[in-house]
C-alpha cells in the first residue's frame, strides 16, 4: 500500500479531526440519565474548521478522508 506523505497543512487538519473525534466521544461517553443534550466545544470545531480551509480540504471530503485513512490505518 502506498504511503502518503502529509504536508504540514494537511497533517494539521488530520490531527485537529482527530482532537475533534475525541471530544465528540468523550461528550457522549458519560452517563446519560440527568444530563443536558452534549455541547460540542466551539473553539474545537472552531480550529478543525479552520485547519481543513487552510490546508485546502474544506468541502473536500473524499480527499481529506482519504489522507485520514493513508495516516491513521481503522479510523
Amino acid at each position: 500500500m502506498p504511503t502518503a506523505v502529509l504536508t504540514d497543512r494537511e497533517r494539521t487538519a488530520v490531527q485537529a479531526y482527530l482532537r475533534l473525534l475525541g471530544t465528540v466521544r468523550a461528550v457522549f461517553d458519560g452517563p446519560p440519565e440527568g444530563r443536558r443534550p452534549p455541547v460540542m466545544p466551539t473553539a474545537t470545531l472552531a480550529e478543525a474548521e479552520q485547519a481543513l480551509a487552510e490546508a485546502g480540504l474544506a468541502g473536500n471530503e473524499e480527499e481529506f478522508f482519504r489522507l485520514l485513512r493513508s495516516w491513521c490505518p481503522g479510523r
